[in-house]
């Protein structure tokens, strides 16, 4: 099993949209397929706002890394956020995870990007653990808070 990156294009996209739907189904995001395939194809398309990277051969990706873009004066340039990251299930606890990150960490550096952040749910004990062992700290005092435009259409 090779924890191997690749950064994924409009070619992907079946490949991808069953991984988004099995993270999207383990974490309770309620989409539909059409919704999914809306979200992730303008990354996939090459906009500057973010880019997806499949985990594993990309032929039969074992999972995949999202990453979403913005600027931050604080941190002095580019920052991105890890808006979602899967490996399946039957593969997890190999390293794998630990190896994607520490690939994309390197990848995203060396692009320009000063600062990566990610968000957990407060009883995700495990992926607080994961993120603390790859670098990543608690900002106290700060919390994430979000607002949600309206639905357009």
């Amino acid at each position: 099993m090779t924890a191997a990156l690749h950064l994924a294009g409009v070619d992907d996209i079946e490949r991808l949209l069953p991984l988004v739907a099995a993270y999207h189904e383990l974490e309770g995001v309620e989409k539909d397929d059409a919704s999914r395939r809306a979200a992730v194809m303008p990354l996939l398309e090459g906009s500057p706002h973010g880019a997806v990277w499949l985990v594993g051969l990309r032929r039969a990706p074992v999972g995949y890394v999202a990453v979403s873009f913005g600027w931050s004066i604080e941190f002095g340039g580019m920052d991105g956020i890890v808006d979602e990251f899967f490996i399946r299930e039957n593969v997890r606890g190999r390293g794998m995870g630990s190896e994607v990150l520490a690939s994309l960490q390197a990848t995203l550096a060396a692009a320009g990007l000063k600062a990566l952040h990610f968000e957990a749910g407060r009883r995700n004990a495990a992926a607080r653990t994961f993120y603390e062992r790859r670098g990543f700290l608690l900002r106290e005092g700060y919390h994430l808070m979000s607002w949600r435009a309206p639905d357009q259409g």
